[in-house]
């Protein structure tokens, strides 16, 4: 069926005018609302406003415009039917074939500060996802479109078949329509349900409700038994992994994502050139240095045998000499915020591997989440930094300046290693990773055992301990090693054994307040 007539109400007025005006040279008949019937006039686009349309006036402060039966009738009626189709014809109401329709800022609106219940309300829309809705329904007859980025599309489609647009792309800009609308009710159900008696809002809705698309399918999960697939959060999240772009290499595979989402997210937390080596979603190498180039060679020498086929990441520009240098390794996956022609061309020679981009920007999801049994855990992400001026400096010996850095950097290094954690530290660079035992002391003992393998001497290192010290045991092991300062959260029950322990063996000590496990 050739449209003849075109709904236009849009809130996002982006590509709207150069749209209209393809339409109107197609002599369609063009209904709109208010604001948007407005700018088409402004632009001399032949348009019927609704309220002329319906021969009803827009009422209620605006809140009915498009209510009524001579739009969705037109919207609803089946062209297959003969029964629609008269029903129209007695009612002088003509078919409407094309809905271009996008939603009040709802989101945007909440998102502020200052917002109020009562502005929040007012922003959410009934016309337009009942549009919407309808002219999905009827994609037999009615394309729909909801997303500017579509009009091009529209418009070739008309272009190549004399004013028609084809069945299957009209199913598949429904499916966008629906998915749009439960999108849409699902930000408006998790702000009302997060609202209190006191319209306060709190930390977590009542109804938690996540929209996510589907990017790929994976080739299966973590083991080959499993499938797959990846899907993007519809919240953009400036800078994070998901935002990837692919240069070269094979597609990744479900681990390589969560491993490479690892250490994009530990390299990110550093502000000096840094370097993160990931195997198995911990980290078992990181470094910053004067040079990303620098931070690489003393990432890989924390741990020369666990980087084999790792995943690398940098917070700086790969250039030439950097990806020399990889290549001499084998490494699974790339990542930086940038690679330079040179260093691309470098790493075409090894087309497996997987080269990616991300933007360097600090983002956080609203929630971090894990799946259990029948149910969802939901948390805040651990997104807190300190500084030295946080430090409760608890022992005789107070830390000196480079010890202060190295423990800063030690602690950030501690937050993306799995509990339970300790990491021994000195001069920017990761000297011994203890990662995901049932005991502290056994994560102590192993931290120790990878810098006697990487033969690097811990000798006035410094360490990290993601969590308190339960009993001054753990402590002993770090200090047996050759460690001179420990940074921790502080808050056991036996916190004046372990500074007395940490006093006895003329150690610096250092309490934070803050815990960071990562299970």
């Amino acid at each position: 069926m050739t449209i003849q007539y075109a709904l236009i109400s849009v809130s996002d007025k982006t590509g709207i005018i150069d749209l209209a005006q393809q339409l109107a040279q197609r002599n369609i008949t063009i209904i709109s609302t208010g604001g948007t019937a407005q700018l088409l006039q402004q632009h001399q686009i032949p348009v019927i406003e609704v309220s002329n349309y319906t021969d009803f006036p827009e009422m209620l402060d605006g809140r009915v415009k498009t209510l009524h039966p001579k739009i969705h009738a037109g919207i609803l009626a089946r062209d297959d039917s003969v029964d629609h189709q008269t029903t129209l014809q007695q009612a002088s109401i003509p078919n409407i074939e094309l809905v271009i329709v996008n939603l009040y800022p709802f989101r945007q609106t909440v998102a502020k500060q200052d917002c109020s219940l009562t502005e929040a309300i007012e922003n959410i829309d009934i016309g337009g996802p009942t549009m919407v809705r309808a002219a999905a329904k009827n994609y037999q007859k009615v394309t729909v479109i909801t997303d500017p980025e579509d009009y091009s599309l529209l418009c070739k489609e008309l272009e190549h078949n004399n004013g028609e647009t084809q069945v299957n792309t009209r199913f598949k800009l429904a499916q966008k329509a629906f998915t749009h609308t439960a999108s849409y009710d699902s930000a408006i159900s998790n702000y009302l349900t997060s609202i209190d008696a006191h319209h306060q809002r709190k930390d977590f809705p009542d109804s938690l409700n996540l929209n996510f698309n589907l990017v790929q399918d994976l080739r299966y999960g973590e083991n080959p038994h499993q499938k797959a697939a990846f899907y993007r959060d519809e919240s953009i999240t400036h800078g994070s992994l998901a935002n990837y772009q692919q240069l070269q290499g094979k597609e990744l595979s479900y681990n390589n994502i969560a491993d490479t989402d690892a250490a994009w997210e530990c390299v990110k937390t550093y502000d000096q050139a840094a370097c993160v080596i990931v195997k198995h979603a911990n980290p078992c190498g990181i470094a910053i240095a004067e040079t990303p180039l620098r931070a690489y060679h003393l990432a890989f020498s924390t741990d020369p045998v666990s980087a084999f086929g790792g995943i690398i990441a940098f917070n700086r520009t790969i250039d030439k000499d950097i990806a020399e240098a990889i290549l001499k390794q084998f490494v699974e996956v790339v990542i930086a915020p940038e690679i330079t022609p040179e260093a691309q061309r470098i790493f075409s020679q090894k087309i497996n591997i997987r080269v990616l981009t991300v933007p360097l920007q600090t983002g956080h999801h609203t929630y971090d989440l894990k799946r259990i049994g029948g149910g969802l855990l939901v948390q805040t992400p651990d997104d807190i930094n300190i500084s030295a001026a946080d430090f409760n400096i608890v022992t005789k010996i107070t830390p000196t300046r480079q010890q202060m850095d190295d423990l800063l950097f030690a602690w950030r290094a501690a937050k993306f290693v799995k509990s339970n954690a300790i990491v021994f530290c000195r001069d920017g660079q990761t000297v011994g990773i203890g990662a995901g035992q049932m005991s502290r002391v056994d994560s102590a003992r192993i931290a120790a055992i990878k810098a006697q393998q990487a033969n690097l001497p811990l000798v006035g290192s410094v360490v990290a301990s993601d969590a308190f010290f339960p009993f001054r045991d753990g402590l002993d092991v770090v200090v047996q090693a050759g460690a001179t300062a420990v940074i921790q959260p502080g808050g056991s029950i036996r916190d004046n054994e372990v500074i007395e322990a940490a006093n006895e063996q003329n150690i610096a000590m250092v309490f934070t307040g803050i815990r960071h496990f990562r299970h």
